[in-house]
């Protein structure tokens, strides 16, 4: 056995101790260095992992054609008009409205009178309008809830989810009038506008609406949109100019999303425009719901189909790229519905495919319901079952 005298014992602890901490500093250089690497390429690893906890497998829908009462008979007089609402799916053509429940049994069907009639649904109901005439009115499976004549033709009209509708007219002294009724058809606002309104939301739970207008500025033609309350006079924002000619406007609790001809973006509550995307093609058409907004664009000469999906107000487009055109999309629970050519498709905003279903048919439109698709044709309306 051997013998170590005290100074031995001494020099071991000490080489002991100097090796611990050289083992401890270098772990300690190994960390440091790690978190460095990490966060130096951050941008490469960390949209890997913002959908963790949230995969899905894509469902393939069969798209067969349900049987019974489909498919819906459409008149060839002239292309119909496609909604969903409250269970029920409206039908307008030239001179009828139909109501269906959604195994296409028909509840009502009322002849109108109107000679460009154009429908909004919302909140079980129909709205009806003549577009440059002077009536409108409401209806829904059970009869008609109202009526409305103006003295100045109708420009267009916009129901809420509440059952509060809005009526846009010509006016003499001004550009336009906006006169709001509630879901009794009472009276409750009125607005005499300066500008050109060219589209209206309901907001607040239809205590107030955005509207969006066009102007001329430093030469060329732009969209404002400005947001007010229908019991308090002041407007609570009115936006800078977004450089495009507007087509519809959505608002949400964070500002609004304009949809141009050429070009769309989002503008916050102080006005200012907080996310801006121009079109790479032709717009085919676009949807927003909750912040949440969805375009489609085709660009046939380049052969390139895509998708721009804004999970809210302030991001930037995350671009889908199609393998084919598309025709129409829409915006239902949290997913972005794309129709193309020949298959359906449901998309997260994170741009994951989540269902799809194949289509065999030429459909110009469509509208989600809670278990089904049903598909506008020229003539008949199809319904499949889609599961997302």
């Amino acid at each position: 056995m051997p013998v170590y005298d005290a100074e031995d014992i001494v020099e071991l602890r000490n080489r002991t101790l100097r090796r611990k901490r050289r083992i401890r500093f270098l772990i300690f250089l190994l960390v440091a260095m790690t978190a460095f690497t990490l966060y130096v390429t951050r941008s490469a690893w960390m949209p890997k992992i913002k959908g963790i906890g949230k995969h899905y497998s894509t469902i393939v829908n069969s798209g067969k054609l349900a049987e019974g009462n489909f498919p819906i008979g459409v008149s060839e007089e002239g292309s119909c008009q496609l909604r969903q609402t409250g269970g029920k799916v409206i039908v307008l053509t030239d001179v009828e409205v139909f109501f269906y429940n959604t195994d296409g049994a028909l509840m009502r069907k009322h002849q109108h009178a109107y000679t460009n009639a154009v429908l909004r649904a919302a909140d079980g109901r129909a709205l009806i309008y003549e577009h440059g005439g002077n009536d409108m009115c409401i209806e829904d499976e059970e009869g008609t809830l109202y009526k409305k004549h103006f003295s100045k033709s109708i420009m267009f009209a916009r129901i809420s989810k509440e059952g509060y509708a809005a009526v846009v007219t010509a006016s003499d002294n001004y550009d336009c009038e906006i006169n709001v009724y509630d879901s009794t058809g009472k009276w409750i606002y009125e607005r005499k506008c300066m500008e050109h309104v060219n589209d209206l939301c309901f907001t607040d739970k239809s205590g107030g609406c955005v509207i969006s207008s066009i102007k001329a500025e430093n030469g060329k033609l732009v969209t404002t949109a400005q947001a007010f309350s229908f019991s308090k006079g002041d407007d609570k924002w009115v936006s800078a100019g977004l450089d495009t000619f507007g087509l519809e406007v959505y608002g949400f609790k964070d500002g609004a999303f304009v949809l141009g001809i050429d070009a769309c973006g989002y503008i916050d509550t102080s006005g200012q425009i907080s996310s801006y995307y121009r079109y790479d093609g032709d717009l085919i058409g676009g949807a927003s719901k909750g912040g949440k907004s969805a375009v489609i664009v085709n660009n046939d000469d380049r052969r390139k189909y895509i998708m721009a999906l804004f999970s809210d107000g302030s991001s930037q487009p995350l671009i889908v790229e199609l393998d084919e055109p598309s025709v129409d999309v829409s915006i239902y629970d949290g997913l972005a519905y794309v129709m193309c050519t020949d298959e359906m498709r449901a998309y997260d905003f994170d741009g994951s495919l989540r269902s799809t279903a194949a289509i065999s048919d030429s459909y110009s439109g469509f509208v989600r319901s809670k278990d089904y698709i049903f598909l506008k044709g020229y003539n008949k309306i199809d319904r499949i079952d889609y599961e997302s």
